[in-house]
C-alpha cells in the first residue's frame, strides 16, 4: 500500500527535442525508455521550461549573459517543432485494491500528450489550468512506472519585429499564456515562449473518496470580536459503493516547538452515492477574538492551520487537506477625498506603498527558496503590497505562502495587457484570446488555486486594459461579493441583519475580494482607463513632493532607474559590457547618456532626462570607470526611491491613498526599475525604500524643507522628540535642534517646522542632515533618516575630494553559526572626535520595533502547508537563536585607520567566499544576504547596529567586507 498524499516529481527528469526522438510515446513508456542523459536525451529542469533545460545542459548559451540571447534561435524562425520536447521520468507506486492514484500537473505551457506505461492521454490547451488524471487503472501497482510527456509550445508564439516593442507582434495574446515572452521595454524576447512543464508535477494517493478544492472564508461581527469560519469542499466518491463518510475539520494554532493548540474540531456524517461528486458545506465554526492576520507594518501575520480529513466506513482515512489560514477582512472603496482606491484591513485604513512584480525568473525556474528570498526582501523594504502584473504569471501557491507569512497584500491580475490586447504597433487584437471559454476556465481554476490565502487582496481584469466584454461580464459575475463583504453605505442592509438562511459565503467562487476590471479603472490612475500612470524615468527628487507631480489618488505604476552594483555588471556581461555610457553635452546644457550596446540590449534607462532632469550621476562628477559609475548610481538610486515614497507619503490621505513602484525586480539581468538584481544583490534604492516606507518615519520635504513626521499606525505615538543635526564636510555641526514633547496622531503626517539651516548665514554648498525620531523616556530611536544635500542650483561635486578623507571606524561583531547558516551582529562606530556640544545625540540608542522585523507570527506556521507538502520553518527565528547561541565566537573588534573628522559616508557591506584558488575577476559574492541596513552613513561618534544573515555553500568560508565613499578597496571586517 502506498502512503497517502502527494509525492512531488521534481527530479530525475530527462528531456529531448521531439524531432530527434524516433520512438512513439507508447514505446518510450514500455519497451524503449531512455536510460540516462545520453543524446538526444539530457537532464531536464522540472518545474521549468525547455529553454531552462537547454541552458542547464549548455546546449545554448546563457540568455542572461551579455548579448548571448541573440545567438539563441527564436521560435518564430525555428518553427514550433524546434521547441516541442519530450519529458520523461519514472516513479514508484504500490497501490492497494481500494487506493486511487492521480497524476497532477499544476501548469503546462501550452498543451501536451501524456503517456503512462503505454497508455495515452491528451491534455487540453491553456497555461494557467491544472490537470488531474486518474491513472489508477494504468499504473503498475507493484513496481516502476514510466511517464513521458510531449509538450507543445503556445499556438501563436508570434514574431519579434526588428524594432522590438511591447509584446512583439502581439500574436501571443491569442493564447492564454504569459504575454511578456515576446519582449517588452524591460526584457528581451524569451526564445521558447516559456514552453514546458513549468509548474509542479506530482502523483497523489487517496482512498475511495477524494477532497477537492476546499474554500475557507471568515466573516466578522461585533467589531472583530465575533468571527465565523465557513468551509465548503467538493467530495468525489470513486468507488462503486455508497461511501459512508466522517468528514472532519480541525483548526489549530502553533505554540512553542512542535506543540499545537486545537481550537476547533468538528465531525460531520456524509453519505456519497457511488461515482458521485458532491459539494458539502460544514456548519460554521465560531471563534471569539482570534488572532488576526495583518499586513506588513500593521501587526502580526497570525496563521492557523486548517485541516480537512475524510474517513470512509470500512476503509479508514481516505484523504486529507491542509491550509495555513489567516483571519482578516480586506475592504476597498473609492475615497471621496482623493478619488483613489482606499484599502482597509480589519477595519483599519492602510496606506499602500508597494510595487509591481513580473515573476522571479523568466525561464520559470521557480523554487520555494527563491520565493522566500524575494518576498522577504519586499517585507524588509517595509512594502505592504505586490501587484502581479497581467503580462506575467498568475503567481504560484508558494509565492502566496510567503506573502501570507511576511504580510504582503497581493493584487493579482488576469492575462490581459493593453499592449497585446488592443493597442501597440501594429495595433493588437482587442478581443483578447481566441478562446474565451478557455480563458474563463483558466481564470476559475486560478481562483480556486489561490483563494484561501489571506495575502490575496483583489482581482484585476488586466493591465492598462479591460478584458473583452463577455470575459469581463463573466469575471464580474463569478467574483461578485457575498453580502458579508459588500461595503454598506447610506441605508444599505447591514451584514449583521442578514438572514441566517443566506447562502454560505464559502459556496461562492470567491465572494470575499473585489474585482476591478483594469489597472487604471475604479480608483486607480484617473479611474477611467486613460493613460495616467507613470512616469517611468529619472526625476528631480524634489518634484515628487510638488502639487503638480501626479494628479490622481492612487498610481499603479511609477518607475525609475535601477542600475546594479559593479560586481553584477562584471558577473553578467563580458568586458565590452563594462564600458560606461558616453556623457554627451547637448546645446541646452543637459547631458545625454549614450550606453554601450550590451547595456542597451539589457534595457538600460539613463540617469538624465534632457530638457527636464540634469544627469543625476554627473552631479557627483563625471564618472571615471565602471566602479565609479555604479557607486554614484547607488547614491542616485537611494535618493530617487526615498524621495518617491516620501513624496507620496507626505500627502497620505490628503492627496494619495497609495502608490505602486514600477517595478521591484527583474526576471532577467535587466538594468532598469529594480530594488535588487537577478542575482539577488540589492541596489541602494532598496534601502532608500526601506527608510521611506517605515510605518513610523521622520522625513524632510524636499520641496518645502519642512521636517515631517509620519505615523501610519492605528495608535497615537506620544512623548517623542525629533533631533535635527547638520554636518559639514569638515566634520563640524553648524546646526542642531531638538523638537521635543511631540505627539503623533494615528494615520497622519505632521509638519514640524521648516529646517532652518539653508537659510542661515553662510550655509555650506554641500552638507549632511541627520534626523532622528526617538522616545523621550529612554532615547530609543524609532526612525533615523540621513540626507546629503546641496544648496539650490548646486551639485554634489564637493563630495569628490571628500573621498580622500580617512574617517576612523571601530567595528565589533559577534557571529552565530548553525550548519551553513550565519548571523552576524555588528556595531559600527564612527570614531571621529565628538563636537563640543551638549546635544543628546550620543544618548540615542536603537530600539527594537515590533513592526519592523519578524512581523509574522512564527509560532503559528508549524503545520504542513497543503500546497507544498513540506514542513514550514516554524518558530524559525526562535529555533535559530537557540542553535546559534550554542556556537558563537564571542565579540571581536577591528578598527580602520584614519585621523580625519567627519561623516563616514555611504558605507556598504558585502559577503564573499574565501577561496584559495580565486580566479582573476571571479564573482566571489555570497548571495542572497539579508541586511538590517546597508548603504548607510555615520556622523562623528555615532554607533549603528547591523545584522547580517546568509547561508554559505558547502565547504566555503565567508568573509564580510566593508566599502564606502571614503573607504576604498574593501576592508575585511569578518
Amino acid at each position: 500500500m502506498s502512503e497517502m498524499g502527494k509525492t512531488v516529481l521534481d527530479s530525475g527528469w530527462l528531456a529531448a527535442r521531439s524531432t530527434e526522438v524516433e520512438l512513439t510515446g507508447a514505446q518510450l513508456t514500455t519497451t524503449n525508455p531512455p536510460t540516462g542523459p545520453t543524446a538526444p536525451w539530457m537532464e531536464a529542469v522540472v518545474p521549468g521550461t525547455v529553454l531552462a533545460t537547454l541552458v542547464k545542459n549548455k546546449v545554448v548559451p546563457d540568455p542572461f549573459y551579455g548579448l548571448e540571447n541573440e545567438s539563441i534561435i527564436d521560435i518564430a524562425d525555428s518553427g514550433r517543432e524546434y521547441y516541442t520536447f519530450w519529458f520523461f521520468t519514472t516513479f514508484q507506486s504500490k497501490l492497494s485494491g481500494t487506493q486511487h492514484l492521480d497524476l497532477n500537473f499544476r501548469g503546462i505551457n501550452y498543451s501536451a500528450e501524456v503517456y503512462i506505461n503505454g497508455h495515452k492521454m491528451v491534455l487540453p490547451k491553456g497555461m494557467f489550468r491544472r490537470h488531474s488524471l486518474d491513472i489508477t487503472d494504468v499504473v503498475n501497482t507493484n513496481g516502476k512506472n514510466l511517464l513521458a510527456v510531449l509538450v507543445h509550445p503556445p499556438d501563436h508564439p508570434g514574431r519579434i519585429p526588428p524594432e522590438g516593442g511591447q509584446g512583439g507582434d502581439h500574436e501571443i495574446g491569442k493564447d492564454v499564456a504569459t504575454q511578456y515572452v515576446e519582449g517588452w521595454d524591460w526584457i528581451a524576447p524569451v526564445r521558447d515562449r516559456n514552453t514546458g512543464l513549468w509548474d509542479e508535477v506530482s502523483v497523489y494517493v487517496t482512498g475511495p473518496v477524494k477532497i477537492i478544492d476546499p474554500h475557507l472564508v471568515s466573516s466578522f461581527f461585533d467589531n472583530y470580536k465575533r468571527v465565523y469560519l465557513h468551509t465548503t469542499t467538493e467530495l468525489e466518491n470513486r468507488s462503486s459503493l455508497v461511501a459512508e463518510c466522517s468528514l472532519n475539520i480541525q483548526v489549530a494554532t502553533g505554540l512553542e516547538g512542535n506543540i499545537c493548540l486545537v481550537e476547533h474540531f468538528q465531525t460531520q456524517h456524509v453519505s456519497i452515492p457511488p461515482g458521485a461528486r458532491i459539494q458539502y458545506t460544514f456548519p460554521q465554526l465560531f471563534f471569539y477574538k482570534p488572532n488576526l492576520w495583518w499586513p506588513n507594518g500593521m501587526g502580526k501575520q497570525s496563521l492557523y492551520n486548517v485541516s480537512v480529513t475524510v474517513d470512509v466506513k470500512g476503509y479508514g482515512e481516505s484523504d486529507s487537506w491542509n491550509q495555513l489560514f489567516g483571519f482578516r477582512k480586506i475592504e476597498s472603496q473609492i475615497d471621496s477625498a482623493t478619488g483613489g482606491r482606499l484599502f482597509k484591513v480589519n477595519g483599519q485604513p492602510i496606506f499602500i506603498r508597494g510595487g509591481n512584480w513580473i515573476l522571479s525568473d523568466c525561464l520559470l525556474r521557480l523554487s520555494r527558496k527563491r520565493y522566500k528570498t524575494d518576498i522577504k526582501f519586499h517585507a524588509d523594504m517595509n512594502l505592504n503590497m505586490i501587484r502581479c502584473w497581467g503580462g506575467g504569471l498568475a503567481e504560484r501557491p508558494e509565492f502566496y505562502h510567503y506573502c501570507d507569512m511576511y504580510g504582503l497584500l497581493v493584487w493579482q491580475e488576469f492575462w490581459i495587457t493593453g499592449d497585446v490586447d488592443g493597442r501597440g504597433v501594429p495595433v493588437s487584437n482587442p478581443k483578447g484570446p481566441l478562446d474565451h471559454d478557455l480563458f474563463m476556465l483558466c481564470a476559475r481554476d486560478t481562483v480556486k488555486l489561490l483563494r484561501n490565502h489571506p495575502s490575496l487582496a483583489l482581482w484585476v481584469g488586466g493591465n492598462e486594459q479591460v478584458p473583452p466584454d463577455d470575459i469581463n461580464t463573466a469575471l464580474k459575475n463569478d467574483l461578485k461579493l457575498h453580502p458579508y463583504f459588500e461595503i454598506v453605505t447610506g441605508n444599505g442592509k447591514s451584514a449583521e441583519n442578514l438572514s441566517p438562511m443566506s447562502q454560505d459565503p464559502s459556496q461562492y467562487l470567491d465572494g470575499t475580494r473585489i474585482y476591478i476590471q483594469g489597472s487604471m479603472w475604479d480608483g486607480f490612475a484617473n479611474g477611467k482607463g486613460d493613460f495616467t500612470d507613470g512616469p517611468y524615468e529619472i526625476q528631480n527628487p524634489e518634484d515628487f513632493f510638488k502639487d503638480d507631480f501626479y494628479k490622481y489618488g492612487f498610481n499603479p505604476e511609477v518607475g525609475s532607474v535601477g542600475m546594479p552594483v559593479a560586481a553584477t555588471i562584471r558577473a553578467t556581461m563580458p568586458p565590452e559590457g563594462w564600458k560606461i555610457p558616453l556623457f554627451k553635452k547637448l546645446p541646452n546644457g543637459y547631458i545625454e547618456e549614450v550606453p554601450n550596446p550590451t547595456w542597451e540590449y539589457h534595457k538600460y534607462i539613463p540617469y538624465s532626462k534632457p530638457g527636464k532632469v540634469h544627469d543625476q550621476i554627473e552631479q557627483y562628477g563625471t564618472p571615471e570607470d565602471l566602479d565609479d559609475f555604479c557607486l554614484k548610481a547607488q547614491l542616485v538610486n537611494y535618493i530617487q526611491y526615498r524621495a518617491l515614497l516620501e513624496g507620496w507619503t507626505s500627502r497620505m490621505w490628503s492627496k494619495y491613498t497609495g502608490v505602486l513602484i514600477w517595478k521591484n525586480q527583474n526576471p532577467w539581468t535587466g538594468l532598469r526599475g529594480q530594488f535588487y538584481d537577478h542575482l539577488l544583490d540589492q541596489t541602494a534604492g532598496f534601502y532608500g525604500c526601506r527608510s521611506a516606507a517605515e510605518p513610523i518615519h521622520v522625513q524632510l520635504n524636499l520641496a518645502t524643507y519642512f521636517i515631517e513626521a509620519v505615523n501610519t499606525m492605528s495608535e497615537e505615538l506620544t512623548n517623542v522628540a525629533i533631533e535635527a543635526s547638520v554636518w559639514d564636510l569638515e566634520g563640524t555641526c553648524p546646526f542642531y535642534k531638538v523638537y521635543d514633547k511631540l505627539s503623533l496622531p494615528p494615520k497622519k503626517v505632521i509638519r514640524i517646522e521648516e529646517m532652518g539651516y539653508p537659510k542661515a548665514g553662510n550655509p555650506k554648498p554641500v552638507y549632511f542632515l541627520l534626523l532622528k525620531l526617538y522616545n523621550m523616556s529612554d532615547y530609543g530611536i524609532i526612525s533615523r533618516n540621513f540626507y546629503w544635500l546641496h544648496l539650490s542650483g548646486g551639485d554634489y561635486k564637493l563630495l569628490e575630494p571628500y573621498r580622500m578623507k580617512k574617517i576612523p571606524l571601530k567595528i565589533t561583531s559577534k557571529t552565530f553559526v548553525m550548519g551553513s547558516s550565519y548571523e552576524i551582529e555588528m556595531h559600527v562606530q564612527n570614531k571621529s572626535k565628538k563636537p563640543d556640544s551638549k546635544s543628546l545625540i550620543y544618548e540615542n540608542n536603537f530600539t527594537t520595533r515590533s513592526h519592523c522585523e519578524g512581523d509574522f507570527d512564527v509560532a503559528s506556521v508549524e503545520p504542513e502547508h497543503s500546497e507544498t507538502g513540506e514542513k514550514e520553518e516554524a518558530g524559525l527565528f526562535k529555533r535559530l537563536y537557540k542553535h546559534f547561541s550554542r556556537r558563537t565566537d564571542g565579540w571581536k573588534a577591528i578598527e580602520t585607520d584614519g585621523a580625519d573628522e567627519g561623516v563616514a559616508f555611504f558605507l556598504h557591506f558585502s559577503v564573499h567566499a574565501s577561496k584559495k584558488d580565486h580566479k582573476e575577476g571571479e564573482d566571489t559574492r555570497i548571495l542572497p544576504v539579508h541586511y538590517s541596513d546597508n548603504f548607510f552613513s555615520l556622523v562623528p561618534g555615532e554607533v549603528m547596529p547591523i545584522k547580517i544573515s546568509f547561508e554559505v555553500p558547502p565547504g566555503v568560508t565567508p568573509r564580510v567586507t566593508l566599502q564606502g565613499w571614503n573607504y576604498h578597496g574593501g576592508h575585511t571586517v569578518f
